[in-house]
């Protein structure tokens, strides 16, 4: 073979040669390419989970979700109030329109567990039970004057959009005083509207109450847990009592410091 065919020969396995490494980069360009947009994505979700971890300044208490693990009406771990205060301060509550009724098929009404999942006073506990809600006059020493709640029943009439007479509804303690809610926690505030059978303009008719008082009498007389009662309450009131085995549970003794529905 002559010099010209071989050098001929050895330029065109460079070209070869050249061309392969071209395509293997190219192919490691694509792999990159998707490895580097895994990556970005990887960046991106990291960030995103630093900004809900912590970083971010927290959402207020009102717009809380529901507790982990709690579905529509299935409360899990009830969130954990203030408590007490010495002066109360009206308290911000969920955007206009953010918060809907659920009705039970018998139409009686109960909240949104995503803007009112309830919210327990931290000084009433199974231990402190006859210093507290037991205890005669205890949840009149703790309500905050409607001074605080009359302001704040007007803005989550409009968090719930309730469009009826505020006359007529109740600015309800989901988990009641006397059951050991908080008492100005707004996760445990809630405009109530009226129950079937309401006559317009007479007021509440707010048959949640009764069930409350009884669920506080068996409290008191060692029948049921404390805890087990403010998750039945939250789960749904109407069923509350079955729940707990409490059917002919009866009333509390009023206690005449205390407000009807305390």
């Amino acid at each position: 073979m002559s010099t010209t065919p071989r050098l001929a020969l050895a330029a065109a396995t460079v070209l070869i040669a050249v061309g392969a490494a071209g395509c293997s980069s190219d192919s490691d360009t694509g792999s990159g390419s998707g490895s580097g947009g895994d990556k970005t994505s990887s960046s991106g979700s990291k960030a995103g989970n630093k900004a809900a971890g912590g970083s971010a300044a927290p959402l207020p208490s009102t717009t809380a979700s529901a507790p982990s693990g709690t579905s529509a009406g299935t409360p899990d771990a009830i969130p954990t109030g203030p408590g007490p205060q010495g002066s109360y301060t009206v308290q911000k509550q969920p955007a206009p329109g953010t918060c809907s009724y659920r009705y039970t098929a018998a139409k009686e009404p109960l909240p949104d567990l995503k803007c009112t999942p309830g919210a327990t006073n931290p000084k009433v506990t199974q231990a402190t039970l006859k210093t507290t809600i037991c205890r005669s006059g205890y949840t009149a020493d703790i309500r905050p004057s409607t001074n605080i709640t009359g302001r704040e029943k007007t803005a989550n009439a409009a968090s719930y959009g309730y469009k009826g007479s505020l006359k007529d509804a109740e600015y309800d303690h989901l988990i009641s005083l006397q059951l050991g809610g908080d008492p100005n926690d707004p996760r445990n505030l809630w405009v109530q509207p009226p129950s079937p059978g309401h006559k317009e303009g007479a007021g509440p008719n707010n048959p949640k109450d009764v069930v409350e008082s009884k669920l506080k009498a068996a409290i008191c007389a060692g029948k049921t847990d404390l805890v087990k009662a403010q998750k039945a309450i939250v789960k749904d009131w109407t069923t509350a009592l079955s729940a707990l085995g409490l059917k002919d549970q009866k009333p509390a003794e009023k206690d005449p410091k205390a407000e009807e529905g305390e």
